[in-house]
């Protein structure tokens, strides 16, 4: 996804970062007006998401074709589980790699081990052998649960709080995102062409190699941001975060365990559900702890159920929305015709229309909020965002539907991603500034964590839904997963007047309070 969840405001655990020092950077100007550490970051972030959806381009391909072909033979459906599995484990780990970077190491030495693990797993999928394939997946999901959600906390550290280039230089940053996702499919998916899979992850490996030499020798620039946790476990915390830690241990064990009683022994499958299981538990117990804490107000807890519907419409959107690599790539693969403009295409390159159109439609869409004065309300905009995501299943399943077993027009994918991508700027925008509205104020910290938890959640029951579904046509599959979803879209319509004046009742001011009109 080269959308907002890819690139939160914020520290890691979702806290502002705090203020550099007035004298750490001054008056610097030297890439577009901003600070040169943000060039250092830009580029960072750049090449190692070319190098994450260049590998997830052509993931599933390599996972479910044939060995003589030089992928792995794993079945359509586990592929297309696993895939989705993979994302919802990245997300999970972003949770574990935010709160690292918070209490022990600062954002800067978790960027730094998380790109050399990424590097390293990149390496391993460029051999060809299924055991290193595996790990090398592994060590991709670890390393960029490490950098994912650190890079832009220290976007924010180069910054004064009051800056008023803050805002420009994140969405220069979030270019640089957009600008990576967007090469990515064409340069992978070429090298896999030319020398097959293994060259494809040869090319992504490179990608992050460059990433960490724009981080290390860019180091200097940083002025020390993400040098220091901003919240570092002192020894009276120690004993609290060992119980934590044991709990967290014992949940993985649980879940793993579950996973391979019901199942009848551990393989593929149960690793599925046992992922599942944990990023499922996961928000649940998130909520459970909030909602008993004794740090959390009555008023507060008022304020936390209207965070709930929000938080199940983007976990509904984000099942969908992180089909594309897995479903939607299936459905690219084998039942689009591949000829555009009198051109063949490969499928992974239909990966890189949500950036583009990321690219195209954001400033219209940041136009657009301004001239209707941050009109609709956040309620709304997720309710519109889960609906764009909704009928971009249903629109697929028609002209499924009407192909009646031919391919259809690789213009139907497009149209898709799309639609796909205007729910994106409704719903992804807006989602962490409502996660940390409607926080209890002591766990304000932990926003972002929470967020993380929705698409994590998402990818969680794609995955479950996928393994259901292993002999439903696609018409069937992608119309009953967009009627669905148009249902809660309703929900969250009929519920947004309720979670708007909660939203407005948690507001720490009067001001922020008549943002939601």
């Amino acid at each position: 996804m080269s959308g907002a969840a890819d690139a939160q405001v914020g520290g890691p655990g979702g806290t502002e970062p705090s203020a550099r020092k007035s004298d750490t950077l001054p008056k610097d100007r030297a890439f577009f007006g901003q600070p040169l550490g943000l060039f250092t970051l830009f580029g960072t972030e750049l090449w190692e998401r070319f190098s994450y959806y260049g590998m997830r381009a052509i993931l599933l391909f390599y996972l479910t074709d044939t060995v003589a072909n030089g992928g792995l033979g794993i079945e359509q459906t586990s592929g297309e589980a696993l895939v989705a599995v993979y994302g919802s484990s990245v997300y999970l780990l972003s949770v574990l790699g935010g709160w690292l970077a918070d209490r022990f190491i600062g954002a800067r030495r978790s960027v730094l081990y998380g790109g050399i693990v990424i590097a390293a797993g990149h390496l391993f999928l460029t051999v060809p052998q299924a055991s290193f394939s595996f790990l090398g997946i592994v060590f991709v999901a670890l390393g960029t649960g490490l950098l994912k959600p650190n890079v832009s906390s220290m976007v924010g550290e180069l910054y004064d709080r009051d800056d008023p280039r803050r805002d420009s230089g994140f969405s220069i940053f979030y270019m640089g995102i957009n600008i990576g996702s967007l090469a990515a499919p064409f340069l992978v998916g070429a090298a896999r062409a030319v020398g097959g899979y293994h060259w494809g992850f040869a090319v992504a490996a490179i990608g992050m190699a460059i990433a960490l030499v724009f981080f290390v020798a860019g180091r200097t620039y940083l002025g020390g941001a993400g040098d220091v946790p901003p919240n570092p476990l002192n020894p009276g915390e120690r004993p609290a975060v060992a119980r934590l830690l044991v709990v967290v241990a014992a949940g993985v064990v649980l879940a793993f365990a579950l996973a391979a009683l019901i199942q009848g022994g551990f393989g593929l499958t149960s690793f599925i559900d046992a992922i599942s299981y944990l990023a499922f538990a996961a928000p649940v117990a998130t909520f459970v702890v909030m909602f008993r804490s004794r740090k959390v107000t009555d008023h507060e807890r008022t304020r936390l159920r209207a965070y709930i519907p929000l938080f199940v419409a983007a976990m509904i959107f984000w099942m969908i929305f992180e089909q594309a690599a897995s479903t939607l790539a299936s459905y690219a693969q084998d039942d689009t015709d591949l000829t555009l403009f009198g051109l063949t295409i490969s499928p992974e390159l239909f990966q890189s229309i949500n950036p583009a159109a990321i690219i195209v439609l954001a400033p219209v869409f940041a136009w657009l909020w301004i001239r209707l004065d941050d009109r609709p309300p956040t309620a709304v905009k997720f309710a519109l965002g889960l609906t764009f995501a909704a009928l971009s299943f249903v629109f697929l399943a028609g002209a499924s539907w009407l192909a009646d077993g031919a391919k259809t027009s690789a213009w139907v994918l497009i149209v898709v991603y799309v639609i796909q991508t205007v729910g994106e700027l409704c719903l992804s925008p807006v989602g962490l500034a409502a996660t940390t509205l409607l926080a209890p104020k002591a766990y304000r910290g932990q926003a972002m964590a929470l967020w993380f938890l929705a698409p994590s959640a998402g990818n969680a029951i794609a995955a479950q839904v996928i393994q259901s579904t292993p002999d439903v046509a696609p018409a069937a599959y992608f119309g009953v997963i967009g009627l669905v979803a148009l249902v809660f879209a309703g929900g969250m319509f009929a519920l947004a007047p309720w979670v708007t004046r909660h939203i407005r009742a948690g507001a720490d001011s009067e001001a922020e309070a008549a943002l939601q009109h």
